[in-house]
């Protein structure tokens, strides 16, 4: 399956050697396929107490209640006598009949249970998607070019022997996450937006005075919570809403880790996620990397990706220009009005159009996951929409839905629509040389770096490399061989790189 492919090239900027025994979560999220979760509730009013719960959520969260797990993917079939349950999301919960959105807490009411490393996941219910594939394919892409995201996979659910239904299986963004994704731990972690009716849910970045408790309703802290400091998040947002010009365009790498937060604004505008800091100002994560004192954006829920979210926008979502925001998004209007984060910003709009946001690209990962789920999705009896609603919006829209007229945008008809238009609009031609896809062997560690870089992959040395801008001029070439594979990046300002090796090319990110 291409996907696993796709898993296996981001933890290799991490890890050297057999990663998939190292980091947490492989068993679920190395490679493809369909996990089967059984849950056992000892009590018969169980729906009850889960409904109950959820609609009773307070600022502290919801209650969890226990099950019995029974639990099986590719490496064998594990029991759980007891695990926590409850029921999550916000607009999901909008889904007909009884097949929500939930977690699975492994340590609730046991200390220090997990499976596979991992304390929790989530299972996403499909809502306003008859594909079951946007949240999937989205969380797959950005993690394939450095945007860091949860990893994602499927799971087939039953509740006390009853289907209830097919899922989408996501990694919780927690310290494990930290952990292997960013290699630090120690450092606040906020999620952005709040759910249900606690504040105006705006995480929008805009400065409201010193005052923490003036943040709290729109922002959640996610560690370090006995500490309950917010300075460091207080301090980044007065930056962006008061620095000058030039402060901003200086300062802003430093604070931000600027070439995956480019890389994730990308990929919001090609596939039109506007339920996020572009439109919601909800669904993402900032983490402060204590390593680099750098902020990490980090992705969450995408169901609504494919332009399933349009509240208020009158442009087709096939047809967004590249710098649309709509509110007071004092960080993306910022980066738009500065010219040198606007180019970065357009050659990555420009290397993704080129790589993977493309139909030649993305429509055989597309009929790989059709392949891999459509009999589960046929089983799923308690999903929104038909069996002939899953065929026929992978292909093209469906008329009944949140896009123009009332419509679902296909995944194959969207993708070709959004590219032919931004192929119209969006001028590459300064970063033209740099089109070629990297292979699927060759990465490039630690990515990140400050100083060297080593190419982990290449099958025959000595090998000539290039690197260059972002405005597609040639910074410095050489050649690596098999005694010094390294680049010494250590002279280059902060930014983002292409690196090419022979006919591939490699984005490396420049830091501090």
């Amino acid at each position: 399956m291409k996907t696993f492919k796709l898993l296996f090239l981001i933890p290799s900027f991490f890890f050297i050697g057999n990663i998939f025994s190292q980091i947490e979560g492989a068993n679920l999220f190395s490679t493809d396929q369909i996990v089967s979760i059984e849950l056992d509730f000892p009590q018969n009013d169980f729906w009850q107490q889960l409904e109950y719960n959820y609609d009773n959520m307070d600022v502290n969260g919801s209650v969890y209640i226990p099950a019995s797990l029974t639990l099986t993917d590719v490496t064998g079939t594990y029991t759980f006598d007891s695990v926590g349950i409850r029921l999550k999301g916000n607009s999901s919960g909008m889904h007909p009949g009884d097949k929500k959105s939930f977690k699975i807490d492994f340590n609730r009411f046991i200390s220090g249970q997990n499976y596979d490393g991992l304390k929790k996941l989530n299972f996403s219910n499909g809502f306003k998607d008859p594909t079951f594939m946007r949240e999937k394919l989205f969380f797959d892409l950005c993690r394939e070019r450095g945007v860091p995201a949860p990893r994602a996979n499927y799971a087939s659910v039953t509740y006390n022997g009853e289907a209830w239904g097919f899922y989408t299986m996501i990694e919780q963004i927690d310290d494990q996450f930290l952990d292997w994704r960013i290699g630090d731990d120690d450092g606040n972690l906020f999620k952005a937006g709040s759910n249900f009716d606690f504040g105006d849910g705006e995480a929008s970045l805009v400065y409201l005075g010193l005052d923490q408790s003036l943040y709290e309703f729109s922002y959640e802290l996610k560690s370090n919570e006995d500490d309950n400091d917010w300075y460091d998040l207080i301090d980044f947002i007065y930056f962006l809403n008061s620095s000058s010009d030039a402060e901003f365009e200086s300062g802003l790498p430093s604070r931000l880790d600027l070439g995956p937060f480019l890389s994730s604004v990308a990929f919001n505008s090609l596939f039109s996620n506007l339920d996020t800091y572009t439109l919601s100002a909800r669904n993402y994560y900032l983490y402060h990397n204590m390593s680099t004192d750098q902020w990490e954006w980090i992705k969450w829920d995408a169901n609504e990706t494919f332009g399933s979210y349009a509240f208020g926008v009158q442009t087709p979502m096939t047809n967004l220009p590249i710098d649309f925001f709509q509110g007071q998004r004092p960080l993306l209007e910022r980066v738009f009005e500065n010219d040198l984060f606007m180019s970065q910003y357009t050659s990555e709009i420009c290397l993704l159009l080129n790589t993977v946001f493309n139909p030649t690209y993305l429509n055989p990962i597309i009929n790989d996951y059709k392949s891999l789920i459509q009999q589960y999705v046929y089983a799923d009896n308690n999903k929104m929409y038909s069996n002939n609603d899953f065929d026929t919006n992978i292909e093209s829209n469906l008329n009944s839905g949140p896009g123009p007229g009332g419509a679902i945008y296909g995944l194959k008809s969207f993708i070709q629509t959004r590219f032919n238009y931004l192929s119209s609009v969006v001028d590459c031609s300064p970063s033209a040389s740099l089109y070629q896809f990297e292979s699927e062997q060759i990465s490039v560690y630690p990515n990140p770096s400050a100083d060297l870089i080593m190419i982990n992959g290449v099958i025959e040395y000595p090998i000539q490399y290039s690197l260059f801008g972002v405005d597609g001029k040639l910074v410095f070439d050489g050649e690596i061989n098999e005694m010094n594979p390294k680049i010494d990046l250590s002279k280059l300002s902060p930014n983002i790189y292409y690196l090419k090796l022979e006919n591939r090319t490699l984005k490396v990110f420049k830091k501090k």
